[in-house]
């Protein structure tokens, strides 16, 4: 039997305190998240070899946490990052933790079979061991194959705001727009150059929707690219006013920022009454977390929005992974992305922090 492996690289933390991208150290001796040979694995679990990792700004929220909480959710040290890209080398098995990482029994999920070797995307769910580690422990549910002439890196941008852009459009959109009546149905996609907005805009056309977007400035040329009908610079006077102010009565508004936050009130005059207001991004500061509450539980007759009003969680999907996925791989989405070399995780962490936004930060994995 070989000897047990125990330990990898990781970049990690243990306070961030000061700020996540000064707090992380690169430990060449990291602990390894099943560090027995063969590895002990249940029946749904994968572990995968991370080729790349796209970060995003939970990373900075759950490494912020006050200590006592932080610890509780991930203990240190720790290693930032949900969203991967790379090969499995071992799945679980009926029985659980008998398998090698050499063996090729599928672990099978929805119809799909999953085997070592297979190059996959997914997320997980916070954790001690993030994706800016060499291995991680991945649900096999929350993983999809990656097409053939899909690459690793780009898939890595897919999971987290991919899901989140489709699960906050397809559902409204009628069936069979695309083809019935494509460009009827309006979409506001306010945010349209971070991650989520940028698989938005595309998933919107795609599904057949008349897409109007906000950006700031230096992203108008990006936004129209991706294939926004309409772009609004939302540096350029008041967005509120703007939105109010013009003819267009939208069938969905979708905000991946959460400022202004009048926003959602002022909906009342921009987004039809059939029409729902769906929530993704949200500023995390304690007027951000106010002005949420305020939008999801202040009625219209208290000086609330009158609009039907969703708080979007994404929630696992290895069947939108694989769509989303198969899209990119035929050329009908594209990934927006800027992309460091695992030596330079601490420069993507703090350039996830800057503004404006652009796409999704990707991070090369150390193999």
């Amino acid at each position: 039997m070989s000897s047990p492996i125990k330990v990898m690289r990781a970049w990690q933390y243990s306070s961030a305190a000061g700020g996540l991208h000064k707090a992380l150290t690169l430990n060449a001796s990291a602990a390894h998240p099943r560090p027995t040979s063969p590895p002990k694995l249940a029946t749904d679990e994968l572990l995968v070899r991370v080729h790349a990792s796209s970060l995003q700004h939970m990373d900075h929220v759950l490494a912020g946490l006050p200590y006592g909480l932080s610890r509780l959710v991930m203990p240190p040290p720790a290693s930032p990052g949900m969203d991967f890209a790379g090969q499995i080398v071992a799945t679980g098995t009926s029985d659980a933790g008998s398998q090698s990482s050499q063996s090729r029994e599928p672990s099978v999920r929805g119809g799909r079979a999953m085997v070592v070797g297979d190059a996959v995307l997914g997320r997980l769910a916070p954790t001690r061991f993030g994706s800016l580690g060499e291995i991680v422990l991945a649900k096999a549910g929350s993983c999809a194959p990656i097409p053939a002439g899909l690459s690793m890196v780009d898939a890595s941008a897919i999971p987290s705001c991919g899901l989140a852009a489709y699960q906050s459009i397809a559902p409204y959109v009628p069936e069979g727009q695309a083809t019935a009546a494509p460009g009827a149905f309006r979409i506001l996609i306010h945010g349209g150059s971070g991650g989520c907005g940028t698989f938005g805009i595309q998933i919107a056309k795609l599904l057949g929707c008349h897409v109007t977007t906000t950006c700031s400035t230096p992203n108008v040329d990006l936004c129209k690219s991706l294939g926004a009908d309409e772009v609004i610079d939302y540096t350029e006077g008041n967005l509120v006013a703007t939105l109010q102010d013009t003819s267009n009565q939208f069938s969905l508004v979708v905000d991946n920022v959460g400022v202004p936050a009048d926003l959602y009130k002022a909906s009342d005059r921009f987004l039809l009454p059939q029409g729902t207001f769906v929530q993704v991004g949200s500023d995390v500061s304690m007027r951000g977390m106010t002005s949420l509450s305020s939008r999801m539980l202040r009625p219209s007759f208290l000086g609330g929005g009158s609009r039907a009003f969703k708080l979007m969680m994404v929630q696992d999907d290895a069947e939108a992974l694989a769509r989303i996925a198969e899209w990119m791989a035929t050329g009908k989405v594209k990934s927006v992305m800027q992309v460091f070399d695992f030596a330079d995780a601490p420069k993507a962490v703090e350039r996830l922090q800057q503004r404006p936004s652009h796409g999704k930060v990707v991070v090369k994995g150390a193999n």
